[in-house]
């Protein structure tokens, strides 16, 4: 995801329209825009498959590729220079998608225990409150940090690796342990961007304020 450029310290308060990214202008029927839209249809593929039939082999193969895929869509779009609007948010939301769905389906599993699954829910929780606080001040939603998304490729891995531990049992106690150490590891960094997202959320707002207290006028 692209990234907007540092201001200069005497540049004042940052323009609202600076937390999206540039590139909009880009049509909706892009081949980046088709890759996340594929990434999106696998999430109700794998739950289907998981909470259904229990078809967990195929489940696994459908969650590994469509988190080893988490950043083919982005990489397209900055080489074709397809970059838009509408990529910049389906990819943080397939992403999204595919961790809550993960975590409702591992839960039920029992796979996952209930108290990972409330720490990850409550990073969301928070970042969704801080969204709507931006939102509220006239910002749209900040560039995806790449402590984001490490964190998020990270868990993505993590999930089938523990799903082929539960799976298959010959594999529980390599899968199992590789699987906990990358999903702990995740969780860590999950809430490091968290923190991030919040520092930035802040600086904004302080932004808009000191905007609003102190309005520059035309020279």
């Amino acid at each position: 995801m692209s990234r907007r450029p540092a201001q200069a310290p005497d540049a004042g308060p940052p323009d609202r329209a600076a937390t999206q990214s540039p590139g909009g202008a880009h049509g909706v029927l892009t081949l980046p825009n088709a890759i996340s839209l594929l990434r999106l249809l696998g999430v109700p593929l794998f739950l289907y498959l998981f909470l259904g039939p229990r078809s967990d082999a195929v489940a696994v193969a459908v969650l590994a590729v469509g988190g080893s895929t988490d950043w083919v869509d982005g990489y397209v779009a900055r080489r074709l220079g397809q970059v838009s609007r509408l990529g910049e948010l389906l990819d943080p939301l397939a992403d999204r998608l595919y961790i809550l769905a993960t975590l409702l389906a591992f839960t039920l599993r029992e796979i996952v225990p209930w108290q990972f699954t409330v720490a990850l829910l409550a990073r969301e929780l928070l970042l969704a409150v801080r969204l709507l606080v931006l939102r509220g001040y006239g910002y749209g939603p900040p560039p995806v940090h790449y402590l984001g998304k490490t964190a998020t490729f990270v868990l993505l891995v993590a999930f089938p690796v523990l799903l082929l531990a539960d799976a298959v049992p010959a594999t529980a106690a390599v899968a199992g342990a590789i699987g906990w150490a990358m999903a702990w590891w995740g969780l860590v960094l999950y809430w490091a961007s968290g923190v991030l997202y919040l520092v930035e959320a802040r600086r904004l707002i302080r932004a808009a304020r000191d905007g609003a207290q102190h309005p520059r006028t035309a020279p």
